[in-house]
């Protein structure tokens, strides 16, 4: 027993020694602090945290606002826009029904008249080719453009196209215009075609009658006789 208290009071002497002369005493304390300190800083962190999420739940309901603000002012925007147009499409010249050239619409420039016409008359695209072609003669007939060639074919797509007023008139003026145009007896034969198919039975047998006396052995005068017997056929009855 007297050993046991011996020792117990050595080994607290030690410890004591070492305590105060040894660091230990303040390797414990600075533990300590340590560990206080580190709870004092996750308190701030998690105070810090929480008021970071207050921020962003604030921010977004925010933004939220923003964007149904936004999404309101751009369909007041939209329906705007759509009225404009609305009125900017009332004062926009209309497409035509049938009307294959839309002139108001697309103010074609006459070269572009010009190869269109003859582009949908290679294709046999008659009635588009002979609109075309009418564009071209009427809103420009001095251009440059215009020749005997231009005003054969836009002859051809008219009667094709059963314009034959238009072709009639497009003939007419390269015979008058051409007359030593290699297209000018073709002319002539098509133009009494244009005339025949109009019920314009003096004007036809007037020019049959120029085909018999100067052109008798052409191709043409074979074409223009059926149609001449037919005529004849038709006055006598």
């Amino acid at each position: 027993m007297k050993y046991l208290l011996t020792f117990a009071i050595l080994s607290a002497g030690y410890i004591g020694t070492l305590w105060k002369y040894g660091g230990v005493g303040e390797s414990v304390m600075t533990k300590i602090r340590s560990s206080q300190n580190a709870e004092r800083r996750a308190e701030e962190l998690h105070q810090e945290n929480q008021s970071l999420r207050a921020k962003v739940s604030g921010l977004q309901y925010e933004i939220a606002q923003l964007e149904s603000k936004n999404q309101y002012y751009m369909a007041q925007v939209q329906g705007k826009k759509v009225e404009k147009q609305t009125r900017a499409i009332a004062s926009i010249p209309q497409v035509k029904s049938g009307d294959l050239v839309n002139y108001d619409v697309y103010r074609w420039a006459p070269e572009k008249l010009l190869a269109i016409g003859e582009k949908e008359l290679h294709f046999k695209n008659y009635q588009k080719s002979a609109q075309f072609y009418q564009e071209l003669l009427k809103r420009h007939p001095e251009h440059e453009i215009i020749s005997d060639r231009v005003l054969f074919g836009a002859g051809v797509a008219a009667f094709e196209g059963n314009y034959y007023k238009w072709s009639e008139d497009h003939f007419q003026r390269l015979v008058e215009n051409y007359p030593r145009s290699e297209f000018y007896r073709g002319a002539k034969l098509w133009m009494a075609l244009s005339q025949y198919h109009q019920g314009e039975n003096q004007k036809f047998l007037k020019t049959v009658e120029e085909f018999r006396l100067k052109y008798r052995n052409t191709e043409e005068w074979k074409i223009l006789s059926r149609y001449y017997e037919d005529i004849s056929y038709k006055i006598k009855k």
